[in-house]
Order: C-alpha cells, then structure tokens, then sequence
C-alpha cells in the first residue's frame, strides 16, 4: 500500500495493492494502523455513499465548526476529486489539487478538515463512499461555489449538473468571515 503526499500539506493519495486472479481481485480498503502509519490518523465515525451521473459535480463542500476529514474512493464508475484549501493563513490557500479516482485504480484521497471537497464524474455514473472524522451537520455546512474565481479550479465540463444549493453556493469573498483559520502544527 502506498501513501503519496500531494501539494497540499496532509492531502494523501491511497493506493492499495489490489490482488487479482481468475476469480477477481481482492483489496484491503481501510486498516486503522496502516493509515496511521501513512499519516491518516483521523478517527472515522460516519460512513457516506453517494450515486451520481455523468457531469454532476457536487462541490465545493466544507463545515465551519465541526470540520470534516474525509477517506474518498469510488465503487462504480471514475471521478475527478478536488480539494481546495480554504484555510485563513496557511501557505496553501486557496490552492487545489485534481486527482482522477476509479473502480479501475482503487485510489483513494484523504481530504484532512478545513478543506473544501468536491467531485465531477467522468463516467456514465458512479458510486461514491467515503469514511468521515466527524458527524454531517446541515447547519454547519459552508457551501463555495463551484466555479469561484478566487480558487480558480479546473473542471473537465463547463456546465456541470448540480444541486439547487451548489448552483446557489456564494464565493469566497462572500463568505470570507466564516472560513477556518490555519493553525500551525507544533513540535
């Protein structure tokens, strides 16, 4: 199993090593020690799936008060996963990160909390599921607007397919007061 850091400090690329045979292919999927080791060390208490068609982008997603870590990985189908920081003060904000996740390579992505998350999907349609460090909360939600300037992401489609609340999601600079604040890590 390989941990691969990305441009973002804590942004983590998972890919696991897939047994195959005539049968099909077997693949360990979460192991609290190995993901430890491999810096994911966040408790996971909640378990989502999600279905979408093609050109559906759900995203930029993010909480404010009860931030979210997240393990994503894609059963059906292909997406391209982005992550965003949106964190006051750190050295990466409002950079992003693109990384294609597939039933084909069994990558996963850790998303740590006080970044935005979001998905396109590639393919005819696909099934998402991802593991979260804390609990959903509809009224700690922070909802960025999918095509903001300011981050400036590059998306495969022009005109996505999207929930009324993402097509209604404010910019940034709209809602600057309410993004999290980087904190430093300590020795």
């Amino acid at each position: 199993m390989k941990f691969i850091p990305t441009a973002l400090a804590d942004v983590i690329v998972v890919e696991p090593d897939v047994f195959r045979d005539d049968r099909g292919f077997f693949l360990e999927t979460y192991s609290q020690e190995k993901y430890a080791r491999g810096g994911i060390a966040g408790k996971f208490c909640q378990d989502n799936h999600s279905r979408s068609s093609r050109n559906t982008v759900r995203g930029m997603h993010a909480q404010r008060q009860h931030p979210q870590g997240k393990l994503v990985r894609v059963l059906i189908g292909s997406i391209l996963d982005v992550v965003a920081d949106i964190r006051r003060g750190s050295p990466t904000y409002l950079k992003w990160i693109s990384v294609e996740l597939s039933d084909d390579n069994f990558r996963q992505i850790y998303v740590p909390p006080g970044f935005a998350h979001g998905i396109c999907i590639t393919s005819e349609f696909a099934d998402v599921e991802y593991k979260c460090t804390d609990y959903y909360d509809p009224a700690d939600e922070l909802r960025i607007a999918w095509n903001d300037a300011a981050i400036g992401i590059r998306w495969p489609i022009d005109n996505p397919i999207l929930s009324d609340k993402d097509r209604r999601a404010p910019t940034l600079a709209d809602q600057a007061d309410l993004l999290p604040v980087y904190l430093e890590a300590r020795p």
